[in-house]
């Protein structure tokens, strides 16, 4: 029997929302393991985790996120906004002060799982967004993120559905 990835719900210039059904885990196991940033890396193709702190994540905590795209790395600094558990977790990505992105997840418990859903905001808008658009085509070599970033979320999702299922 096939299980069916994650999948694009809206993919737009300023955002995208990619959701998962993973079989088996509540809500909570999926909110411990995405609130825990370090983790990240098991599943994001991009995403290293963050690099100086330790513990559970509180709403205002900052903590810089490593990024890896083959050879290139790139680092942002990043803001916790929302720490709901189980049912919400979401930081704010930003670069030489300038906002960047949001990233947030959404769990909700369903009949036989959890749905995860993780959305990408893109914050960079005017002059000065199209200053950090181009420091992150230098710094990623991605230009269009949204398409990348639709991607690159249904494979974060997939490996943690893969993760999760497994007990890890």
């Amino acid at each position: 029997m096939a299980i069916a990835g994650a999948r694009v719900v809206t993919a737009t210039t300023r955002a995208v929302v990619v959701e998962r059904l993973i079989s088996g885990v509540s809500a909570a196991e999926a909110f411990a393991a995405v609130s825990d940033v370090n983790r990240m890396r098991d599943w994001s193709p991009e995403g290293r985790g963050r690099s100086d702190t330790t513990g559970a994540l509180r709403v205002g905590d900052s903590f810089v996120g490593t990024n890896r795209r083959g050879r290139r790395r790139w680092s942002t600094a990043c803001t916790v906004s929302t720490v709901a558990p189980p049912v919400e977790f979401a930081f704010d990505v930003s670069w030489a002060g300038l906002p960047v992105a949001r990233w947030a997840y959404a769990f909700e418990d369903v009949e036989g799982g959890v749905r995860v859903t993780e959305t990408w905001t893109d914050d960079r808008s005017g002059p000065k967004g199209t200053f950090v658009k181009l420091a992150g085509l230098l710094a990623s070599g991605v230009w269009d993120r949204s398409a990348h970033n639709a991607e690159s979320m249904k494979a974060t999702l997939d490996r943690l559905a893969v993760a999760l299922s497994a007990g890890s």
